[in-house]
């Protein structure tokens, strides 16, 4: 009896040993710069945060760095030496709010040449959202202007104020006619990188009905300038 007991001691102890080796053995060589497990195969999605948060937020810019855009998707990043973030910035936010849009998005900046926001912007309206954007004439026409480029993709409607004397100057978009992005930060990667910049995120009705009207007001007023 007690020669059983033994056997069956040292026998229990070795399957925990190896159960031991195989979890350290399953963690080894994993990509460090990887997002969360639970972010693996899914679509980014900034950290959790209460609901009252969640309505009313601030972004600051300079970010570090530019996001990884396989991090961004929820994939592994396969760089040896990734130069690119692999965690939660003001940018990856921004593009996720810009991500939520499900029927309109209204954006009135004076300029875009960040890739992630055409990007993400792009991506709302082949997703059947109605995107329409209002911008800068001169900026339009600048090198590496993303907001040109938009008028070339299907679903985009853009306009401009086409006004020598003065900028449209407003840096906010609207989405879905219920969530405000508003604040200094143009809408470029020299912002994302180098600038002292804000976005504030509100879902405050009022604010929100505020700048809808206001885009609604330039989008007529600029009918004629595309």
């Amino acid at each position: 009896g007690e020669l059983l007991n033994l056997v069956s001691k040292t026998v229990s102890r070795n399957a925990r040993e190896s159960e031991g080796r195989q979890r350290r053995l399953g963690t080894m060589g994993a990509c460090l710069s990887a997002p969360p497990p639970q972010q693996q195969g899914a679509q980014y999605r900034p950290p959790a945060v209460s609901a009252a948060a969640a309505r009313q937020e601030a972004l600051f810019f300079p970010d570090a760095a530019m996001p990884c855009h396989r991090w961004m998707r929820g994939q592994r990043c396969t760089r040896k030496h990734c130069d690119y973030s692999h965690q939660h910035t003001s940018l990856s936010k921004l593009v996720w709010r810009l991500g939520e849009a499900r029927s309109t998005l209204d954006v009135c900046v004076f300029t875009i040449s960040c890739k992630e926001i055409f990007d993400a912007i792009v991506a709302a309206a082949t997703r059947g959202v109605r995107v329409r954007v209002v911008t800068d004439d001169e900026k339009m026409q600048d090198q590496g202007s993303k907001a040109f480029n938009l008028k070339a993709q299907r679903g985009v409607e853009v306009r401009n104020d086409r006004n020598e004397r003065s900028h449209m100057h407003h840096k906010f978009a609207v989405v879905d006619g219920r969530m405000l992005l508003n604040g200094s930060f143009n809408w470029t990667r020299s912002a994302v990188l180098t600038n002292r910049e804000n976005v504030v995120i509100s879902h405050d009705p009022y604010l929100v009905a505020d700048f809808a009207n206001e885009f609604n007001r330039l989008w007529e007023e600029f009918k004629y300038n595309r």
